[in-house]
């Protein structure tokens, strides 16, 4: 709980008695008295009168809280009539558990000058804005385990995977006026009627000529040509 923000807060704190104090006289019964102390504000209970060693007083007191003071200081005295107070003893008073939880009801020893042990003071604190203090941070924060709503960053969640997609709508004409380019035919037109299909399989090549080949140039033959070569025989021919 934060202990932050006790400027000008009133502190209740009540001096209910002592136990087991120094005894600082001989003869008869002490009169001892406390002091509390916080910053410049200084409170004195009365005197209990033939009180010792366990003085009760239940006296209470209001303090005004100081930023960054949370500590006091208390003290106890015995009361003499002809001479100077004796000293008894005097102890701190830490304010952390008070201011953090509201009320706080303990015992805190007293040291002597010399630093031995001069006995106890039981002090019960009050601080009503703590309670106050946590109800107005209760809210900064939501509780512990509350689901925290998350608001996505898209207007509407993305479509899961392989599901189908529309087209978007266009705003070009179904129909245009002139025909698409490229044009269904090929492009360029060829200039020559297209090739024969080939068929399958392939005609046979043509037989190759005799072998060996026939020398050249070739050997000469009769002239088909007018007049004749000479027959065999004898010419002219005999009747």
């Amino acid at each position: 709980m934060s202990i932050s923000g006790i400027q000008g807060h009133p502190l209740e704190v009540t001096v209910v008695g002592c136990t087991r104090l120094k005894d600082t006289e001989w003869i008869s019964r002490q009169d001892p008295y406390v002091c509390v102390e916080y910053a410049s504000n200084k409170f004195r209970t009365r005197t209990c009168t033939d009180g010792g060693k366990n003085p009760t007083f239940q006296e209470k007191f209001v303090f005004t809280l100081i930023e960054g003071l949370r500590e006091m200081t208390v003290a106890v005295w015995n009361s003499n009539t002809l001479t100077f107070d004796d000293f008894i003893g005097s102890g701190k008073i830490q304010l952390q558990k008070v201011l953090s939880q509201g009320f706080d009801d303990a015992t805190w020893p007293l040291q002597s000058k010399t630093g031995r042990y001069s006995g106890e003071v039981r002090l019960m604190m009050h601080y009503a804005n703590a309670n106050r203090a946590a109800t107005g941070y209760a809210n900064s924060a939501p509780p512990y385990g509350a689901p925290v709503p998350q608001v996505s960053s898209y207007s509407a969640p993305p479509p899961a995977y392989g599901a189908s997609y529309s087209q978007p709508p266009t705003a070009y004409p179904g129909s245009f006026p002139y025909p698409s380019y490229p044009p269904s035919s090929a492009y360029p037109p060829s200039a020559y009627p297209p090739p024969p299909p080939a068929t399958y399989p392939p005609a046979p090549y043509a037989a190759p000529s005799a072998y060996p080949p026939q020398p050249y140039p070739p050997p000469p033959q009769a002239s088909p040509y007018y007049p004749p070569g000479p027959f065999p025989g004898i010419y002219p021919p005999q009747y």
